[in-house]
């Protein structure tokens, strides 16, 4: 409807332009061809938002999910959480949190998003368990204390190197500077008593994907 306006528009300043020619006023002349010259551009604009819809709001999407995610009051060191922007703007959150607030939060959040179609809560509640809670702290320390050559680390308001246990098992994920630093933490981590296994899923700045 808007292209059809703008085209009849477009036909009346035409008809006003040639009728200034023949009444030689430049003036008026030079006015049309600079309203022709708006609408035009307004046209292109339209037609491209027509034709690329998903990649305007896909990038906006993801942008906004992860101010959101990482800005939830209780997501910390023991929780790590993730997502996907499907093609029709879905959003699917999945990771592993302490809090089942947490998860809800996540997904209150960003249902808000403008853009977003739909949420899929993927995230798991990891189970109760004071063991588990025993080894949280215990990898802590060993990977954040003020003798660790990771401590540096410690100062973010999130640490990056996020520890998630299951069951006696831990699995760190998150963003490091180097693989140095990823193959020190996953050595420190293994070296936590009483757990059953570690598995390093820790990037380097270098490798993260843009």
């Amino acid at each position: 409807m808007a292209v059809r306006g703008f085209s009849s528009l477009l036909r009346v300043i035409s008809k006003e332009v040639d009728v200034n020619i023949f009444n030689g006023q430049p003036r008026m002349l030079v006015t049309a061809f600079m309203m022709i010259s708006v609408i035009t551009i307004a046209l292109a604009g339209e037609s491209f938002a027509k034709r690329h819809p998903q990649d305007v709001s896909r990038a906006h999407i993801i942008k906004e999910v992860r101010h959101e995610l990482a800005t939830l009051p209780y997501y910390g060191v023991f929780d790590w959480l993730e997502f996907e922007v499907l093609p029709d703007n879905t959003v699917v959150l999945r990771g592993e949190v302490v809090r089942p607030t947490t998860k809800s939060d996540a997904e209150a959040r960003v249902r808000q998003i403008d853009g977003v179609s739909k949420v899929v809560n993927e995230i798991e509640v990891l189970p109760l368990s004071p063991n588990d809670d025993r080894l949280r702290v215990a990898l802590y320390r060993a990977l954040y204390d003020w003798n660790s050559p990771l401590f540096r680390y410690a100062h973010q308001s999130v640490p990056p190197i996020h520890i998630v246990v299951r069951n006696g098992r831990a699995t760190l994920k998150g963003v490091v500077a180097n693989r140095a630093d990823a193959q020190l933490a996953f050595l420190r981590a293994r070296s936590v008593p009483g757990l059953f296994d570690v598995q390093n899923e820790l990037v380097a700045e270098s490798e993260r994907p843009q």
